[in-house]
């Protein structure tokens, strides 16, 4: 077991889901797999193992942040030799024509963190998703009549922000929304060469201020962990 994964060796999938809420990643195993089983705790950080069409599936929380999830992720990665990661999430949307509820599948990150700085001497890297699992999940949604948007995301480091307007830089470029965790999941899924993906569902909007009741939260979660699901069985 690692550091800050409780699991076995041979208790976590080569496919794992990562909702940031380890109370999700409970709802995934309990609503969406077979014979799901709780393999870690430590921390909180809830981490089950079942089956999906016949397939082995891990699905566990990550908190939330590129920091945290960036432990959870190397740990993954580098010592339970994970080789499909889909972060399951939600996100704010920066543009007028996302509504609440719809799903976004992040073909790349921007982020105004300085973790990839750090790690490319002061040189900026792209971080963008593995394409045969973007485009597997693209037609997975497409299977389920699920519609999605495909482009770039911002993750940033900061939740409350001090200036309310900073997000309109990025939609000016096209970013189709913000969240917390992409670019360090892309990252660290081309250092070790395994597939990655983020599925995001907007949760609120800083274009027209509006929220997703708890209702549509819990719905939208669910459809975004089955187009995730769905890429298992392709």
């Amino acid at each position: 077991m690692s550091t800050h994964i409780g699991a076995k060796q041979g208790d976590i999938a080569s496919m794992v889901l990562l909702p940031g809420d380890p109370r999700r990643a409970k709802v995934i195993a309990d609503t969406l797999l077979q014979d799901a089983v709780c393999v870690t705790e430590v921390r909180g950080m809830l981490g089950f193992t079942g089956r999906y069409a016949g397939k082995a599936i891990s699905v566990m929380g990550t908190g939330m942040g590129i920091p945290s999830a960036s432990i959870y992720i190397h740990e993954l990665l580098n010592e339970y030799q994970v080789k499909t990661l889909i972060r399951v999430g939600t996100c704010g949307a920066l543009q007028p024509d996302l509504n609440i509820g719809d799903l976004v599948l992040a073909m790349a990150a921007s982020t105004d963190s300085h973790v990839n700085r750090l790690r490319f001497d002061g040189r900026d890297y792209a971080p963008t998703a593995g394409f045969p699992l973007l485009l597997s999940a693209y037609q997975a949604a497409k299977a389920l009549e699920i519609d999605v948007r495909v482009g770039s995301v911002l993750s940033s480091d900061t939740f409350y922000h001090d200036d309310p307007d900073s997000w309109k830089k990025w939609a000016a470029f096209g970013v189709l929304a913000v969240e917390m965790e992409t670019a360090g999941l892309y990252t660290l899924a081309a250092k070790f060469g395994a597939h990655a993906l983020a599925v995001l569902t907007v949760s609120d909007s800083l274009v027209t201020a509006q929220k997703a009741t708890a209702d549509q939260r819990e719905r939208g979660f669910l459809r975004m962990a089955e187009v995730a699901l769905a890429c298992s069985a392709s």
